[in-house]
């Protein structure tokens, strides 16, 4: 999944994730993407600065299965902190994805080729990718998602 920062035409910004910037222009072109402020249809990219997380705080990335078919939902936050309720909700995706997956690292995007290419056994992993990696394998047709990676709920 990619993170963008958006904004209408009206100068409202708001967050916007997409499974790749092919998959954000198709849906803003048919005006699927709407300002949470105002309903303006009429979305751009922000500027946005890079995201260098701190130390054991870095986003990870998810193989998982492709969706039956193509998703064309997308997530606007706006603000700066992320509402309770989401940040439980992504305490247990984090509890559960560490339970049901292997953790391989940095070694993410090739690991999740390997699987995609029946090189090795198909499982769940999770690991730390750059943004143009996931954006490559989502490309190439390997189904990864993005997720903000929040401490522990027992932490």
């Amino acid at each position: 999944m990619i993170h963008y920062s958006l904004q209408c035409t009206q100068a409202h910004e708001f967050d916007g994730w997409f499974a790749s910037s092919a998959g954000f222009d198709a849906q803003v072109a048919r005006g699927l993407v709407e300002c949470p402020v105002c309903g303006d249809a009429k979305i751009t990219r922000g500027l946005m600065a890079p995201a260098v997380p701190k130390k054991g705080n870095a986003k990870r990335a998810v193989a998982v299965q492709p969706p039956a078919q193509p998703q064309t939902q997308s997530m606007a936050v706006t603000g700066e902190q992320v509402p309770a309720q989401v940040r439980a909700a992504l305490q247990k995706l984090r509890s559960e994805i560490e339970r049901n997956c292997d953790y391989v690292g940095d070694q993410f995007a090739q690991e999740a080729r390997r699987i995609h290419e029946g090189e090795v056994e198909a499982r769940g992993i999770y690991g730390e990718t750059t943004p143009e990696q996931a954006e490559a394998l989502a490309e190439d047709g390997i189904a990864v998602a993005r997720i903000p990676w929040v401490p522990r709920a027992d932490g």
